[in-house]
């Protein structure tokens, strides 16, 4: 099959795509979570058997779609991607989808429905040229990405042991690479306990938790080195101004590119549980993301095949690891051959100057529609 030459229709998929960003699915909002799952499983109703999992937890569900094949059933190729985002209802006013240039916003549009849309798409053009692939393809969307996955680790890596490979539409490098390895992530929660009393008439009868929390986080992220980064991105405590805090929580996030870095970082963020002045200081572990190591040979084998199709492409394809994790880091660190990074090339994820380049969107459809003829 020559990928220079399928024809993808551009202002087609924008239209397409701006149907799927106005649906906002912020990951704590499991009902617009699955209003994002309902309108993906329309997409996608009388080209696959569809399955709606029900989600826990107090997250949304999952979809699973299986496409018609002579060996449905065996192993085959996963596309794993996840459909929420960070950004809360009401992101549209101050993102809007719009078109500007060379250039796609709205929320969530790099991160990562771009890629999953994209690579419904590339499915799509296989079924409508009548390509068959080597291997069955199942689509697997989940719900939880963004908080590290806590509700779904089980069923995507059930899923992917029963695949031969994965691939993950997850944003690229910068410069269009792809991801063959992702570092290490851990979560911790932090909860302090004071005292409380009347902040006018007997401030000296409390003891404050929001202070004593103030003092740790400094604590916390001065750990960060070169192996291990310490960072707190939540934190809430009080409820009235007139009153000395009791408590107060926050959430730190920590990464390292080796197993044993994150390990040691783990261990010396536990040591800090302690009491100061009557103020209890308590560290708890939240969802931890594995090293996937790279240059695993299989993972390796698609890296290859993919910078073949991209030169078809007319471009060259790098490979690195990468900070940030995604659910490639479960696949990865489980043995099987896993591409991730193969969304949409964009700046600005996470923030309210998202975007991406339109021209990547049927890059990035050839690109995925190379990979699945070829994988056998």
């Amino acid at each position: 099959m020559d990928v220079t030459k399928l024809p993808f229709d551009t202002e087609n998929m924008l239209k397409g795509l701006k149907t799927w960003i106005e649906c906002e699915s912020p990951t704590y909002d499991a009902d617009a979570v699955n209003r994002m799952m309902d309108l993906v499983a329309y997409d996608l109703a009388g080209q696959a058997s569809i399955e709606r999992i029900p989600g826990r937890m107090g997250f949304g569900g999952c979809l699973r779609a299986r496409f018609p094949h002579p060996d449905l059933g065996k192993p085959g190729i996963l596309i794993l991607g996840h459909l929420d985002t960070v950004h809360p209802i009401g992101t549209l006013k101050k993102l809007p989808f719009k078109l500007d240039g060379e250039h796609c916003y709205g929320p969530g549009i790099q991160d990562m429905k771009g890629g999953n849309f994209v690579s419904i798409k590339a499915i799509r053009k296989l079924i409508e040229l009548g390509q068959k692939t080597h291997l069955p393809i199942t689509v697997l969307f989940t719900p939880d990405e963004e908080v590290g996955t806590p509700s779904t680790r089980e069923l995507i890596e059930e899923e992917a042991m029963r695949n031969k490979y994965v691939l993950v539409p997850e944003p690229c490098h910068e410069d269009g690479g792809v991801v063959i390895g992702r570092y290490a992530i851990a979560r911790f929660n932090l909860l302090t306990k004071g005292v409380p009393s009347h902040a006018g008439a007997n401030l000296k009868d409390g003891r404050s938790a929001i202070a004593l929390m103030a003092s740790k986080i400094r604590e916390v992220e001065s750990m960060t080195s070169d192996n291990c980064t310490f960072s707190v991105g939540v934190i809430s405590g009080g409820k009235w101004v007139n009153c000395v805090s009791s408590e107060c929580t926050a959430q730190v996030l920590s990464m390292a590119k080796r197993q044993e870095d994150l390990d040691k970082g783990i261990e010396d963020m536990m040591k800090l549980s302690s009491e100061e002045s009557g103020v209890k200081f308590e560290v708890s572990r939240g969802v931890t993301r594995p090293v996937w190591e790279p240059d695993h040979p299989e993972t390796m084998k698609i890296f290859n095949m993919a910078q073949d199709i991209a030169k078809e492409l007319n471009f060259d394809l790098t490979g690195a690891s990468a900070g940030g994790g995604s659910d490639g880091n479960f696949t990865g660190y489980l043995g099987i051959p896993t591409l991730d990074g193969l969304g949409v090339r964009g700046k600005g994820l996470h923030t309210l100057n998202e975007h991406i380049e339109i021209s990547s969107l049927v890059e990035r459809a050839r690109l995925i529609v190379g990979l699945l003829s070829r994988l056998n």
